[in-house]
């Protein structure tokens, strides 16, 4: 029974993976979901950094990004060669290239923690996306090197043609990866690496070489991150010049931190939110990076533990059935928190389309609403959702904290503590 209990979780991901192109079925979802997939293992890879061992890193998309490349190379000599060589293997490929680069760069950049590290990661990165303009041979130049999936030996009759059937292939290597990558935190390696985030001088004193684990615990990141690139590269049939720039490493960063670096589970949220926010808002309106960016700046202000941190915190309050207590203040909250956000989505709304959409004209349309908007009373009805909302939201934080209060109380007595 404890084993039962103990791989439930395992057991339900998988299962969930499998049904999930079966009740989403549309093309638009599983491509969605496929890159849900790669951007779990780019970001749990991520936080072995961050949040195992306190390494910041502003330049994470290297491994990532040379990943892609070496599977796309690796897929034209096999097509071209048609050496038998299996598509499901390949991911291995992009591993080992990030394996490798991680070698080569974490060696010079772990000498360093802190601040330094993080200067000189953000260095290695801008220096590999000159590069990639400049060696237009291994990189393609700004067209990139495009190849073919199909191309490999089949196996079982799989062509890897059918974006399902590359859906399986993604999800398969996300269950694996999530399970070596948390397998890892469970060793020696990783309590040590947790050490060193936690207190280095301490762990120097005991014996342990801080650069070495550090060193030990960027090359597996970057093994990781090597393997989610080679699955973007099968997945897109091409990569691109930018796929080594500052934008994949800041956004990992975020996926990483919005969910919760403090939690195995947390960039896991974060993947899979920052990827259905970057598809779904941007079919809605011009400036949903905007709207990412303020979600990042009320987590790193309100909510440190990111949205996995939210969630977890109320897990005690479910097991004993004091949970209850808390809905009628979060729905008193939830009325001018609501209102609060439909003036912020108005505000952002109204000034892109001024700004950017001028030529369009004043007429627009946000949240099911048709307006002016260089109407005054468009803008004074903004102004009070704003005021009003913040005012009345703020109101309720007391109530919602001492609701809270009690609910702890009465759970932690029901546990006998």
């Amino acid at each position: 029974m404890t084993t039962i209990v103990r791989y439930a979780p395992w057991l339900g991901g998988a299962a969930a993976l499998i049904a999930l192109p079966h009740v989403f079925s549309s093309g638009a979802s599983i491509t969605m979901m496929s890159l849900m997939g790669f951007a779990i293992i780019f970001a749990l890879s991520y936080n072995m950094l961050l949040g195992q061992t306190g390494m910041l890193s502003f330049g994470h998309a290297v491994y990532y990004g040379l990943g892609g490349f070496i599977t796309a190379h690796a897929l034209n000599v096999i097509g071209a060669g048609k050496l038998p060589v299996p598509l499901p293997v390949l991911p291995l490929v992009g591993g080992l290239a990030g394996l490798s680069f991680a070698i080569l760069f974490g060696w010079v950049s772990t000498k360093r923690a802190g601040t330094a590290f993080a200067m000189i990661s953000l260095g290695i990165g801008e220096l590999v996306a000159a590069c990639s303009l400049i060696l237009r041979g291994f990189f393609g130049g700004e067209g990139g090197i495009s190849t073919s999936r199909t191309a490999t030996l089949q196996l079982f009759g799989l062509s890897f043609g059918p974006q399902i059937q590359v859906y399986y292939l993604i999800a398969a290597w996300c269950m694996a990866c999530i399970a070596a990558m948390h397998a890892f935190t469970r060793t020696p390696m990783g309590r040590m690496c947790n050490a060193v985030r936690d207190n280095p001088e301490r762990a120097e004193f005991v014996g342990y070489s801080t650069q070495m684990v550090r060193f030990i615990a960027f090359c597996t990141s970057g093994f990781f991150a090597g393997v989610a690139g080679g699955l973007a590269a099968i997945h897109y049939e091409i990569v691109t010049a930018s796929v080594v720039g500052a934008g994949p490493s800041g956004f990992v960063l975020l996926m990483t931190y919005i969910g919760g670096v403090a939690f195995f589970i947390g960039p896991i949220i974060g993947a899979v939110l920052m990827t259905a926010l970057q598809i779904s808002l941007s079919d809605y309106t011009g400036a949903w990076q905007l709207y990412v960016g303020v979600m990042f700046v009320l987590m790193v202000m309100y909510a440190p533990g990111g949205f996995a941190g939210l969630l977890l915190m109320h897990r005690m309050l479910v097991a004993t059935g004091t949970l209850a207590r808390l809905l009628p203040s979060y729905a008193l909250a939830a009325v001018p928190a609501l209102a609060l956000f439909a003036g912020v989505v108005l505000l952002i709304e109204t000034s892109h389309h001024l700004l950017v959409k001028a030529a369009e004209g004043p007429k627009m349309h946000a949240l099911w609403i048709s307006y002016d908007a260089n109407s005054p009373i468009a803008w004074a009805a903004i102004a009070a959702l704003l005021a009003v909302g913040f005012l009345a939201f703020r109101r309720t934080w007391p109530i919602v904290s001492r609701a809270w209060g009690e609910a702890t109380i009465e759970a932690r007595r029901r546990l006998g503590q």
